[in-house]
């Protein structure tokens, strides 16, 4: 697929902004003719910025300045670009400072310093510095010579026109929020999560719990109803203040807070010099129009560190969640539980399995798909039939995020202990009952010990009983298994979960294997490599389960049971990409089981 940047290039060399030589590794500037390498990622904000200059400001070509240098300062100082009054270039107009995208806020800060100097040696009178998503524009001729506060703008004018109070506007074809390529929201998020983190100041959790509130916030923006022509809230005005931004911002997710509880349960724990930086990262940006699969990709990428064991939790990789779903055969009616959902992967993989349906059972509504019956089918799956259960409130927080990213589907997520009483579960949510879902798909946390001192709920367990007597403790994933058994659906009730291999192969675990046999019909077992986790945290020999629940008084004879081992699972251990067997076995299990 074409990026972004690549359609700028392209569109600007057939309109002669540009010129490319050498396959694309330098850039000509035209019509000043001045060259410089393509392959600099600071060339390539200044490249997309000069096509922007033109097309969506417009200001002739004739009139941009590149690599000027600027008098009365050092002879090697240049600006980047100047937008000039007259053809002749006497007249400066405006000065942009153009940097690489996900530059510190220092650096940032530095650039705009660079940029007033330019300005006040030209006279010119607007400044700007532009890197990538984040940018900042001042009113310099209108303002003393050292303020960087009252002077800020909205943008620059449009052709020479007034410096208008809102930049982004709902429905405008130039200055509605636009879609983002999936390693530019990478940045964007990253820009983000370094202005809230603070060089350490915060905990990379906390700045992560920061990040989810502000991205709650900016979704509700995009979401909220407003007319053509009508402003976004999240953006920062012409002369507005940083605790005017702080203020309006603060009062969305006030709002936001009181109608959806759930989500978030505290206020904003940042500085409004902060919560500045970060609309300014993401206010051109709409995650609503942004392909599902690139918020996906890019916010999954985002957590990966957070989930590499910062919080006792491991990120499953996406290769083997979307394998355990697709061995479900999950249809859009199913009732589908995680009660160890973590950040949500199973749950999303669930979701666009229905999505993926949608598209081949509504084909004319494929392209708009937020209309119709496509929409019915998944939307309807995704609000009412996708639960999860996380043992942490600050990462429930986080699944349930992931899932509003992909448009919803996180109200039946909730913060609690999964093997607490099921029926502390049913107060808190009528939807998680005994004997419910059709599917589970999971991957409990391994290794950790519920102690019947601390957990009274432990002699509770089948799994937790010696004999006649009550073990002091048991592994979580032991439990797990018994619990998930307890939430499926006699008779259909369906479950793929991961387990380590030593349930399955140690003599001492065989009590284990029986109560799952007594239960369950094993229907199939896909051994992992070492390493299939150890990129993400976590090095356990692991097998994926999948198993149907049996009536109570169902008996079974001797069955066949699908095996396979999978050697190679897409990565190696040092998280480099690798052939991946999963595909083949699926299609070997789906003929085993399926085929006629």
């Amino acid at each position: 697929m074409q990026s972004t940047f690549e359609k700028i290039l392209k569109d600007g060399e057939r309109k002669g902004y540009f010129r490319l030589h050498n396959d694309g590794a330098k850039i000509e500037y035209l019509p000043s003719g001045h060259k410089e390498n393509l392959n600099d990622p600071e060339e390539k904000v200044r490249a997309e910025y000069y096509f922007d200059l033109i097309e969506k400001y417009g200001y002739p070509a004739t009139r941009l300045g590149v690599e000027i240098t600027v008098p009365r300062r050092t002879p090697s100082d240049r600006a980047d670009i100047i937008v000039y009054k007259d053809d002749q270039h006497k007249h400066p107009y405006i000065v942009v400072e153009c940097k690489k995208d996900g530059i510190t806020d220092s650096e940032f800060t530095q650039a705009i310093e660079q940029s007033f100097g330019n300005a006040n040696s030209i006279r010119a009178p607007f400044a700007g510095t532009v890197a990538g998503n984040t940018k900042r524009f001042f009113d310099v001729a209108g303002h003393a010579p050292t303020e960087r506060v009252d002077n800020v703008i909205a943008d620059i004018p449009i052709s020479y026109g007034k410096v208008e109070e809102f930049r982004y506007k709902k429905s405008d074809p130039n200055w509605d929020l636009k879609p983002i390529d999936q390693e530019d929201l990478k940045r964007a998020f990253q820009k983000c999560h370094d202005t809230l983190w603070a060089g350490g100041k915060r905990a990379p959790t906390t700045a992560f719990d920061e990040f989810a509130k502000i991205i709650f916030v900016k979704i509700r923006d995009e979401k909220k109803g407003r007319r053509a022509g009508d402003p976004y809230d999240f953006q920062v005005k012409t002369h507005e203040s940083v605790e005017s931004v702080y203020k309006r911002i603060n009062a969305i997710y006030l709002e936001a807070k009181k109608i959806d509880p759930e989500v978030f349960k505290e206020d904003l724990k940042i500085e409004p010099e902060e919560l500045y930086s970060v609309v300014e990262h993401l206010q051109g940006i709409s995650l609503d129009k942004t392909d599902l699969d690139t918020k996906g990709v890019a916010f999954e990428h985002f957590m990966e560190d957070f989930f590499k064991g910062k919080s006792g939790q491991f990120f499953t990789p996406r290769n083997i969640v979307s394998f355990a779903v697709k061995m479900m055969n999950i249809k859009n009616d199913d009732v589908v539980l995680d009660p160890a959902c973590g950040s949500g992967g199973f749950l999303l993989h669930a979701l666009d399995e229905v999505r993926r349906q949608a598209d081949e059972y509504y084909p004319q509504e494929k392209e708009q798909p937020e209309t119709g019956e496509h929409r019915r089918y998944w939307h309807d799956f995704a609000q009412n039939n996708l639960f999860g259960i996380e043992i942490n409130d600050s990462i429930a927080r986080v699944a349930k995020m992931n899932m509003i990213i992909h448009d919803d589907g996180h109200t039946n997520v909730i913060g609690h202990d999964a093997l607490n009483d099921i029926e502390k579960m049913t107060a808190k949510n009528p939807g998680f009952a005994r004997n419910r879902f059709d599917f589970i798909v999971t991957n409990p946390p391994f290794g950790a010990t519920v102690k019947r001192s601390e957990h009274p709920y432990l002699e509770k367990f089948v799994l937790a009983q010696n004999g006649k007597k009550i073990r002091d403790n048991q592994k979580t994933e032991i439990l797990f298994i018994e619990r998930c058994i307890d939430f499926l659906k006699p008779e259909t009730g369906k479950m793929a979960i991961v387990l380590p291999d030593g349930i399955l192969t140690n003599s001492g675990m065989q009590y284990v294997r029986d109560f799952l046999m007594e239960y369950c019909q094993i229907l199939g077992v896909v051994s992992l490599p070492q390493i299939a986790f150890m990129h993400f945290g976590a090095g356990v020999k692991s097998s994926i389960v999948f198993v149907r629940r049996k009536g109570t008084k169902e008996k079974l004879g001797r069955y066949k049971i699908f095996m396979a081992i999978a050697e190679h699972v897409g990565k190696d251990a040092t998280g480099r990409t690798d052939k991946d067997e999963l595909p083949a076995i699926l299609k070997a299990y789906q003929e085993f089981h399926y085929a006629k």
